[in-house]
Protein backbone atom coordinates (compact mmCIF):
# COMPACT_ATOMS: atom_id res chain seq x y z
CA UNK A 1 0.00 0.00 0.00
CA UNK A 2 3.09 2.37 0.71
CA UNK A 3 4.04 1.95 -2.99
CA UNK A 4 0.60 3.26 -4.21
CA UNK A 5 1.37 6.59 -2.11
CA UNK A 6 4.57 7.23 -4.21
CA UNK A 7 2.43 9.51 -6.39
CA UNK A 8 1.17 12.04 -3.45
CA UNK A 9 4.54 12.04 -2.34
CA UNK A 10 5.82 13.00 -5.71
CA UNK A 11 3.62 16.10 -5.59
CA UNK A 12 4.68 17.16 -2.24
CA UNK A 13 7.79 17.34 -4.03
CA UNK A 14 6.80 19.28 -6.79
CA UNK A 15 5.59 21.67 -4.39
CA UNK A 16 8.47 22.22 -2.58
CA UNK A 17 10.43 22.46 -5.71
CA UNK A 18 8.40 25.24 -6.82
CA UNK A 19 8.65 26.92 -3.23
CA UNK A 20 12.57 26.10 -3.18
CA UNK A 21 12.85 27.78 -7.00
CA UNK A 22 10.73 31.09 -6.02
CA UNK A 23 8.44 30.04 -8.68
CA UNK A 24 10.70 30.65 -11.85
CA UNK A 25 10.48 27.60 -14.10
CA UNK A 26 14.79 27.19 -14.53
CA UNK A 27 16.25 24.83 -16.97
CA UNK A 28 16.87 22.47 -13.74
CA UNK A 29 12.86 21.89 -14.59
CA UNK A 30 13.40 21.77 -18.31
CA UNK A 31 15.92 18.77 -17.99
CA UNK A 32 13.80 16.99 -15.23
CA UNK A 33 11.07 17.05 -17.60
CA UNK A 34 13.06 15.35 -20.50
CA UNK A 35 13.93 12.90 -17.91
CA UNK A 36 10.84 12.03 -16.65
CA UNK A 37 9.09 11.93 -20.55
CA UNK A 38 12.04 9.90 -21.73
CA UNK A 39 11.59 7.53 -18.37
CA UNK A 40 7.50 7.34 -18.98
CA UNK A 41 8.41 6.21 -22.11
CA UNK A 42 10.83 3.63 -21.45
CA UNK A 43 8.95 1.90 -18.73
CA UNK A 44 5.67 1.99 -20.66
CA UNK A 45 7.78 0.37 -23.44
CA UNK A 46 9.20 -2.04 -21.58
CA UNK A 47 6.66 -3.03 -18.86
CA UNK A 48 3.23 -1.96 -20.09
CA UNK A 49 3.01 -2.64 -23.71
CA UNK A 50 4.24 -6.21 -23.66
CA UNK A 51 1.47 -7.04 -20.27
CA UNK A 52 -1.36 -5.91 -22.66
CA UNK A 53 -0.19 -7.22 -26.20
CA UNK A 54 -0.31 -10.57 -24.39
CA UNK A 55 -3.48 -10.72 -23.09
CA UNK A 56 -5.45 -8.60 -25.86
CA UNK A 57 -5.73 -8.85 -29.75
CA UNK A 58 -3.10 -6.99 -31.67
CA UNK A 59 -5.64 -5.07 -33.65
CA UNK A 60 -7.79 -4.14 -30.31
CA UNK A 61 -4.62 -3.00 -28.56
CA UNK A 62 -3.78 -0.64 -31.31
CA UNK A 63 -6.79 0.79 -31.86
CA UNK A 64 -7.37 1.23 -27.86
CA UNK A 65 -3.83 2.91 -27.67
CA UNK A 66 -5.05 5.10 -30.53
CA UNK A 67 -8.22 6.10 -28.26
CA UNK A 68 -5.58 6.76 -25.95
CA UNK A 69 -3.66 9.56 -27.87
CA UNK A 70 -6.87 10.78 -28.94
CA UNK A 71 -8.74 11.17 -25.41
CA UNK A 72 -5.36 12.89 -24.17
CA UNK A 73 -4.96 15.41 -26.89
CA UNK A 74 -9.36 16.14 -26.13
CA UNK A 75 -8.16 16.89 -22.65
CA UNK A 76 -5.24 19.11 -23.75
CA UNK A 77 -7.82 20.97 -25.05
CA UNK A 78 -8.93 22.24 -21.95
CA UNK A 79 -5.71 21.55 -20.12
CA UNK A 80 -3.54 23.34 -22.58
CA UNK A 81 -0.71 20.91 -22.35
CA UNK A 82 -0.53 20.80 -18.58
CA UNK A 83 0.10 17.56 -18.69
CA UNK A 84 3.32 17.83 -20.06
CA UNK A 85 4.65 20.88 -18.75
CA UNK A 86 2.60 23.65 -20.51
CA UNK A 87 0.28 25.47 -17.91
CA UNK A 88 -1.04 28.61 -18.83
CA UNK A 89 -2.55 30.29 -15.78
CA UNK A 90 -2.36 34.80 -15.73
CA UNK A 91 -1.39 35.68 -12.64
CA UNK A 92 -3.95 38.57 -12.77
CA UNK A 93 -6.53 34.98 -13.08
CA UNK A 94 -9.57 35.41 -10.48
CA UNK A 95 -11.61 32.92 -12.26
CA UNK A 96 -10.65 29.24 -10.65
CA UNK A 97 -9.61 27.13 -14.10
CA UNK A 98 -12.14 24.25 -13.86
CA UNK A 99 -11.42 23.23 -17.43
CA UNK A 100 -7.88 22.64 -16.00
CA UNK A 101 -8.88 21.20 -12.90
CA UNK A 102 -11.21 18.52 -14.43
CA UNK A 103 -9.03 17.52 -17.11
CA UNK A 104 -5.89 17.06 -15.11
CA UNK A 105 -7.76 14.80 -12.64
CA UNK A 106 -9.25 12.62 -15.63
CA UNK A 107 -5.84 12.37 -16.76
CA UNK A 108 -4.61 11.54 -13.03
CA UNK A 109 -6.55 9.01 -12.15
CA UNK A 110 -6.50 7.11 -15.44
CA UNK A 111 -2.89 7.03 -15.10
CA UNK A 112 -3.50 5.67 -11.73
CA UNK A 113 -5.19 2.09 -13.50
CA UNK A 114 -2.01 0.46 -14.75
CA UNK A 115 -0.73 0.85 -10.91
CA UNK A 116 0.14 -2.93 -9.48
CA UNK A 117 2.07 -3.73 -6.20
CA UNK A 118 4.03 -6.10 -8.49
CA UNK A 119 5.10 -3.75 -11.22
CA UNK A 120 7.61 -0.80 -12.05
CA UNK A 121 4.76 1.57 -13.47
CA UNK A 122 4.46 3.41 -10.68
CA UNK A 123 7.93 4.72 -10.86
CA UNK A 124 7.17 5.91 -14.31
CA UNK A 125 4.13 7.86 -13.08
CA UNK A 126 6.36 9.05 -9.72
CA UNK A 127 9.15 10.43 -12.17
CA UNK A 128 5.82 12.29 -14.33
CA UNK A 129 4.34 14.15 -11.59
CA UNK A 130 7.24 15.80 -9.82
CA UNK A 131 8.30 18.15 -12.24
CA UNK A 132 4.31 18.93 -13.68
CA UNK A 133 3.31 19.37 -9.81
CA UNK A 134 6.32 21.61 -9.88
CA UNK A 135 5.32 23.57 -12.60
CA UNK A 136 1.53 23.36 -11.62
CA UNK A 137 2.41 24.56 -8.06
CA UNK A 138 4.73 27.86 -9.46
CA UNK A 139 1.63 29.05 -11.62
CA UNK A 140 -0.75 28.59 -8.57
CA UNK A 141 1.54 30.45 -6.84
CA UNK A 142 1.93 33.36 -8.87
CA UNK A 143 -1.94 33.58 -9.47
CA UNK A 144 -4.55 35.18 -7.41
CA UNK A 145 -6.47 32.54 -6.65
CA UNK A 146 -7.22 31.96 -2.44
CA UNK A 147 -4.67 29.96 -0.24
CA UNK A 148 -7.96 27.35 -0.25
CA UNK A 149 -8.34 27.30 -3.93
CA UNK A 150 -4.68 26.38 -3.99
CA UNK A 151 -4.52 23.94 -1.66
CA UNK A 152 -8.27 22.71 -2.87
CA UNK A 153 -6.49 22.18 -6.46
CA UNK A 154 -3.72 20.17 -5.27
CA UNK A 155 -5.02 17.95 -2.80
CA UNK A 156 -8.17 16.83 -5.15
CA UNK A 157 -4.95 16.22 -7.92
CA UNK A 158 -3.21 14.69 -5.54
CA UNK A 159 -5.45 11.88 -4.60
CA UNK A 160 -6.50 11.33 -8.22
CA UNK A 161 -3.97 8.62 -8.88
CA UNK A 162 -3.82 6.96 -5.84
CA UNK A 163 -8.04 6.52 -6.11
CA UNK A 164 -7.20 5.35 -9.87
CA UNK A 165 -4.98 2.55 -8.59
CA UNK A 166 -7.34 1.84 -5.89
CA UNK A 167 -10.13 1.67 -8.17
CA UNK A 168 -8.39 -0.90 -10.78
CA UNK A 169 -6.82 -3.09 -7.75
CA UNK A 170 -10.02 -3.77 -5.41
CA UNK A 171 -13.20 -3.63 -8.17
CA UNK A 172 -14.72 -6.43 -9.55
CA UNK A 173 -13.06 -5.65 -13.19
CA UNK A 174 -13.06 -8.33 -15.66
CA UNK A 175 -9.21 -8.63 -16.71
CA UNK A 176 -9.55 -8.07 -20.42
CA UNK A 177 -11.57 -4.69 -19.02
CA UNK A 178 -8.51 -3.74 -17.11
CA UNK A 179 -6.44 -4.17 -20.07
CA UNK A 180 -8.52 -2.17 -22.25
CA UNK A 181 -7.73 0.72 -19.87
CA UNK A 182 -4.00 -0.20 -19.75
CA UNK A 183 -3.66 0.19 -23.98
CA UNK A 184 -6.07 3.69 -22.95
CA UNK A 185 -3.45 4.98 -20.47
CA UNK A 186 -0.46 3.68 -23.16
CA UNK A 187 -2.02 6.07 -25.30
CA UNK A 188 -1.88 8.74 -23.19
CA UNK A 189 1.63 8.44 -22.00
CA UNK A 190 2.98 8.15 -25.16
CA UNK A 191 1.51 11.02 -26.43
CA UNK A 192 2.43 13.13 -23.32
CA UNK A 193 6.20 11.81 -23.10
CA UNK A 194 7.08 11.84 -26.72
CA UNK A 195 5.57 15.42 -26.57
CA UNK A 196 8.40 16.32 -24.07
CA UNK A 197 10.77 14.67 -26.16
CA UNK A 198 10.11 16.04 -29.31
CA UNK A 199 9.20 19.19 -28.77
CA UNK A 200 11.50 21.58 -30.59
CA UNK A 201 14.41 23.70 -28.38
CA UNK A 202 14.95 26.51 -28.13
CA UNK A 203 15.94 28.23 -31.13
CA UNK A 204 15.57 25.12 -32.91
CA UNK A 205 19.30 23.92 -31.50
CA UNK A 206 20.48 20.51 -30.47
CA UNK A 207 20.55 20.49 -26.65
CA UNK A 208 23.40 18.84 -25.05
CA UNK A 209 21.67 18.49 -21.12
CA UNK A 210 18.47 17.30 -22.56
CA UNK A 211 20.09 14.13 -24.57
CA UNK A 212 21.90 13.34 -22.00
CA UNK A 213 19.01 13.17 -19.32
CA UNK A 214 16.67 11.18 -22.15
CA UNK A 215 19.46 8.75 -22.49
CA UNK A 216 19.85 8.56 -18.55
CA UNK A 217 16.27 8.12 -18.29
CA UNK A 218 16.10 5.55 -20.83
CA UNK A 219 18.99 3.52 -19.03
CA UNK A 220 17.28 3.55 -15.54
CA UNK A 221 14.13 2.19 -16.92
CA UNK A 222 15.77 -0.27 -18.59
CA UNK A 223 17.89 -1.17 -15.71
CA UNK A 224 14.70 -1.49 -13.08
Amino acid sequence: MNKFLFPVYAVILGVIIAKLSKNKKNWNTKLLLSFSGAFLLALTLFELLPEVYNHLDTKLTGLLIMCGIMLQIILELFSKGAEHGHVHIHKQETTFPWLLFISLCIHSFLEGFPIHQHNDMIYGVLVHKVPIAALISMFLFQSKFSNIQIIAFLAVFTAMTPLGTYFSNTSNLSIDFTHSINAIVIGIFFHISTTILFESGEGHKFNLSKFVSIILGVGIAYLI
